[in-house]
């Protein structure tokens, strides 16, 4: 945009963190003139053509929610990105409804990788975050969730598990279908105190 190249490798380092900082990370790059304030909202814009388009659902993700569901385990969202986003997303996919309650930009002071997110989506599920399963798929959400002390499986997508996210997690998982198996042989549904899905 504007002559300036925006490497992937830029792109990918501000998955997971809160507006700021990718803000301060592209004027880092590309120098204190750049105008964040109009890319941003032309990159969505266009990203969100893109979606009407081509978004996906990860799979697994309705039979993870299913199993959830049939386990009576309640489950969180804990995001960088804004609220009006998040529901956009999951309105794409048909989901909206299936989370008890989304912690986005702006529900906390501290954004990833601090704990912060996720220790307000324990809080208001009632859950204890080292009662609570977190599924994260970028470094900032692993570092995020595992300092909030809560059980981390790594479901990698744009960023391969590398020694300190195997390190932070208890497992990585190779997509959402082995999350689903594994909440199914562990037998979280028949818990008397059963972990909450963040």
């Amino acid at each position: 945009m504007a002559g300036h190249d925006i490497p992937l490798p830029l792109y990918l380092s501000t998955i997971g963190t809160p507006i700021e900082a990718t803000r301060a990370a592209f004027r880092e790059h590309c120098g204190k003139e750049f105008d964040f304030d109009v890319f941003w909202p032309t990159a969505k814009k266009r990203f969100y053509a893109l979606t009407e388009l081509q978004l996906c659902v990860k799979a697994g993700v309705v039979e993870l929610l299913d199993v959830l569901d049939a386990a009576q385990l309640p489950r969180a969202i804990a995001t960088s990105s804004r609220h009006e986003d998040v529901q956009h997303h999951l309105a794409a996919g048909g989901l909206l409804g299936r989370f008890q309650t989304i912690v986005a930009d702006g529900d906390y002071s501290r954004g990833k990788p601090h704990p912060e997110p996720y220790l307000k989506a324990a809080e208001r599920l009632g859950v204890e975050p080292e009662s609570c399963v977190a599924l994260e798929d970028s470094y900032h959400g692993v570092r995020a969730a595992s300092g909030a002390g809560m059980m981390t499986i790594m479901v990698p997508d744009l960023f391969p598990a590398t020694a300190e996210m195997k390190r932070r997690c208890v497992c990585i998982a190779e997509d959402l279908h082995a999350v689903c198996a594994l909440i199914e042989i562990v037998g979280y549904g028949a818990s008397p105190s059963p972990p909450a899905a963040c």
